[in-house]
């Protein structure tokens, strides 16, 4: 990455935190150069059992008597990649490069959601600028269910204003979002030999996407769409599941998906039985081109095919059962909101897909994230998930339920933040609620009359392997975080 980029020191420690690998549920390490960075520096600081860390540093000189500020983002990333990327990202940095004013990562997500977060609080925490009592928190694992934020102890907190930094339109002072929930679902079963023409269908060509900012776009959902093959398949054939996989967050629309089979009848010679099924694989793509044009219209699907042979595959029906249920999973938006012309209501999206072997049991596993700003219409839909699953024979667990961040008429904050921003770029912000969802609900629940207004640079297709940072934009939005600080 070029080293002339600026903001220096943001882009310095975005950087630095792009060499440690911080996907979901990977986060230790990204923990440990946080609290190493404040340890250098002398910072008060904490670091919880989860991985959370706050730091904090004290007024500067003449603002001491300020009201104390909480500037908050998570650690966490979506890692995503193109199949043939070498970069292992459990393990690997990521590779970063510029194009113009873009900034983004070679093959891979970005993760400037919401590395930029954490890049701005140590680049502020680092420097010497005008500012009240700064508390930097720093959460784990908000991309699958806000983990962190529901677990942080709160208590090292004494700010009543918050701005969180996970936003990605500039111009945009968010002040309200949805709350959502994820729904497991399970079908347990077991496994059995079963001779014929094993095969591979392989969903892709999509864009993926936000599963909160992007699901208003209506783009495929490979997950859904292997469903609606697999059904269309076992109408002429008989075919057995061995294997299934798709996506890679249930907060991200799942871009690819793939399921493995043996065709087991018709019992034919095996081109004959071959040609059949690429044939419906055929119709049903060209069905999906016409209905994506425009979405997604370079939907893809392909099959594979090996030479006869006996392959283990989920017994009984439960593969059937199986591929009845990923063929009826709702998916997208449910409802739009009235009082907010534009505003996605209620949507949910089947983001994740995979079969894992469990204490002697094989289950196929899907994971949806369900979204809504009313915690009745949640509920119920909800509600229709576990009912669904019920008469596929699956059992259901719902983890991760977070409360939606109501918006609210009066706030100083928000306010003071408008009246800087006009003051700066002499033009109005955008005062807006989302679909998608943010810790403010979560911390407002555990902190009482917390004040909550969140910003951040313009990013694009972010949760893809097409995500990019705009760098002047990251710019004007430092220089905006200086100047409110020193007003505040």
């Amino acid at each position: 990455m070029p080293e002339n980029l600026k903001p220096e020191n943001v882009f310095y420690f975005f950087e630095e935190i792009c060499k440690i690998p911080h996907g979901s549920g990977n986060t230790g390490q990204i923990s440990d150069y946080l609290v190493k960075f404040a340890a250098d520096r002398g910072l008060e600081h904490y670091q919880d059992e989860l991985g959370n860390v706050i730091i904090i540093k004290e007024a500067s000189e003449g603002y001491e008597n300020h009201e104390p500020v909480m500037l908050q983002g998570h650690m966490d990333m979506v890692a995503v990649k193109r199949p043939d990327s070498p970069v292992d990202m459990t393990k690997d940095g990521l590779i970063l490069s510029v194009d113009g004013d873009r900034l983004f990562a070679e093959g891979t997500s970005l993760g400037g959601d919401d590395g930029i977060a954490v890049a701005y609080g140590l680049a502020l925490l680092d420097g010497s600028y005008k500012h009240p009592r700064i508390e930097l928190v720093i959460t784990v694992d908000e991309e699958v269910g806000m983990d962190g934020a529901r677990g942080l102890d709160v208590a090292p907190l004494k700010a009543k204003r918050l701005v969180n930094l996970d936003s990605e339109e500039e111009g945009i002072f968010l002040s309200g979002c949805a709350g959502g929930a994820r729904v497991n679902m399970q079908i347990y079963g077991g496994r059995e030999s079963k001779k014929g023409v094993p095969c591979e269908i392989r969903v892709g060509g999509l864009k993926g996407g936000h599963s909160g900012g992007e699901i208003h776009r209506e783009r495929g959902n490979a997950i859904c769409i292997l469903g609606r093959v697999l059904y269309r398949l076992g109408q002429d054939m008989e075919v057995s599941v061995a294997d299934f996989a798709g996506g890679v967050a249930d907060n991200a629309i799942p871009a690819d998906a793939c399921a493995r089979l043996i065709i087991t009848k018709p019992e034919t010679a095996d081109e004959e039985c071959q040609k059949k099924a690429e044939s419906i694989c055929k119709a049903v793509n060209a069905e999906l081109r016409e209905e994506l044009a425009d979405k997604d219209e370079d939907v893809s699907i392909e099959i594979t095919f090996e030479p006869v042979s006996e392959t283990k595959v989920l017994a009984g029906d439960d593969g059937k059962r199986a591929i009845a249920l990923l063929n009826t999973l709702p998916y997208g938006v449910q409802a739009m909101s009235f009082a907010m012309p534009g505003l996605v209501e209620t949507s949910l999206n089947p983001g994740l897909l995979s079969v894992k072997e469990e204490d002697g049991r094989t289950a196929v596993c899907v994971g949806i994230s369900v979204r809504s700003s009313l915690e009745s219409a949640k509920a119920s839909l909800i509600a229709r998930l576990e009912t669904l699953a019920g008469l596929a024979g699956a059992g259901t667990e719902v983890t991760g339920d977070y409360p939606g961040w109501a918006f609210k008429k009066d706030s100083p904050l928000r306010d003071k933040m408008c009246e800087v921003y006009e003051k700066l770029y002499k033009r109005k912000p955008v005062i807006q609620a989302i679909h998608a969802g943010v810790e403010c609900g979560l911390l407002a629940h555990k902190i009482p009359g917390l004040d909550c207004v969140s910003i951040g640079p313009d990013m694009k297709n972010i949760h893809t392997f097409e995500e990019e940072l705009s760098i002047s934009s990251t710019e004007r939005i430092w220089d905006y975080l200086v100047c409110l600080l020193s007003e505040l």
